[in-house]
């Protein structure tokens, strides 16, 4: 196994293990609707694009063809799409509603009424972190050549992806960017709507 198959490795069962035990840990210091918006956060990211892209199910490869035999083995295909959820769910939805609320004060306010700063921040996290997966961590999987399914959260598939810049030989592709283009919108307004629940 390359020291890169183990750094994929590594960085997925981090990236669901470690949000997943800091939010276990901590739950008596957390709001009430955060227990709420990880679990719609996995089933929105599963049902969004993480099955589709795993599964190919639509004019897609399906993952185990777009990598390694040493990633099939660690990262089984029929949990890939529920760790890489899980993920999405944890490091990048809650981590991206930690750094709104620390970005703004501490102020709880950006979980009551919709503040486009707070949005900002949130958007940028959710684009950023996935841009720098794609070029870092997935770059292989995603390449062109190894086409992704259509999905929900990728209404355009891959019969409208451009790129849309390269870096290192690497490209980022918008059909891979959609789901973190059009997500953060709904998952702070349903972060709002959540925190009035509760």
């Amino acid at each position: 196994m390359s020291f890169e198959e183990i750094r994929v490795i590594t960085v997925v069962y981090l990236a669901v293990f470690i949000p997943l035990f800091i939010f276990l840990t901590n739950r008596s210091k957390m709001p009430d609707w955060a227990s709420s918006f990880y679990i719609v956060g996995i089933i929105i990211c599963a049902l969004g694009w993480e099955l589709w892209f795993t599964y190919g199910w639509v004019d897609g490869y399906s993952v185990d063809i777009r990598r390694s035999e040493a990633l099939n083995t660690w990262l089984p295909k029929n949990i890939n799409w529920l760790l890489n959820s899980m993920g999405d769910a944890g490091s990048v939805l809650l981590g991206g509603t930690l750094l709104m609320w620390l970005t703004h004060g501490r102020d709880n306010s950006v979980f009551k009424e919709w503040k486009w700063s707070a949005f900002a921040v949130f958007l940028f996290w959710c684009v950023s972190q996935n841009i720098l997966v794609e070029m870092f961590l997935y770059h292989d999987q995603l390449a062109e050549g190894k086409p992704i399914s259509w999905a929900p959260l990728s209404p355009l598939g891959p019969y409208l992806n451009p790129t849309l810049f390269e870096f290192n030989d690497r490209t980022i592709m918008l059909q891979s960017q959609m789901p973190w283009l059009i997500l953060p919108w709904f998952f702070y307004r349903t972060l709002i709507n959540l925190n009035k629940i509760s």
